[in-house]
């Protein structure tokens, strides 16, 4: 509660849930988008402040929009050209945390930085982690996460159903980058 965060990639079917459990929990939500549609979709569904990042900087927005403080928390899914950026854009103590390499596996930063406004950049991927681990991870998310789609307050957001028989049509769909939210296959 009371913290900012920058979503990259809000109109994604991660992002569009990080979008309703942020704003349920109380933070402030500023996100990317990829055109103003999405940036739309991304505020209708409780994001503070959209910002198309093919037309706007991003960072340069942040700092616009925070008063110059930046964000205390960004979640990454893209990484590589973006993260000399976040760290630009990053108050001091936020937090980096990076859950997908759409932009690549290298980047290079001002560690400089980092250090002068005590950042900490971390990343997490669940594929390689233990049973037990994933289990904690169920756990927390029925105690915490659960009730908030129970009372309604996170929904998913579905943009598309395609029977797996036409898994190729869904799958050009989500290579177009026009959805936003969740495509899914019915068997």
């Amino acid at each position: 509660p009371g913290e900012t965060l920058l979503i990259q990639g809000g109109s994604s079917g991660i992002g569009v849930t990080a979008i309703q459990i942020a704003k349920a929990l109380g933070a402030t939500v500023l996100v990317t988008a990829g055109s103003d549609d999405k940036c739309a979709a991304c505020v209708a569904l409780g994001a503070d402040h959209a910002i198309n990042y093919k037309t706007s900087d991003f960072a340069e927005e942040v700092k616009k929009l925070t008063g110059g403080k930046g964000v205390d928390v960004i979640l990454d899914m893209v990484a590589g050209g973006y993260v000399a950026r976040e760290v630009d854009c990053m108050a001091e103590d936020g937090r980096l945390v990076i859950i997908a390499l759409q932009g690549g596996t290298k980047a290079e930063f001002n560690a400089g930085l980092v250090l002068r406004k005590r950042l900490t950049i971390t990343g997490s991927t669940l594929r390689p982690r233990s049973i037990e681990f994933k289990a904690a991870i169920a756990k927390a998310l029925k105690e915490k996460v659960w009730p908030l789609i129970a009372s309604g307050a996170v929904k998913p957001v579905i943009h598309s159903t395609f029977a797996a028989a036409d898994a190729a049509k869904a799958h050009a769909l989500m290579e177009s980058n026009q959805h936003v939210g969740k495509i899914v296959l019915t068997w």
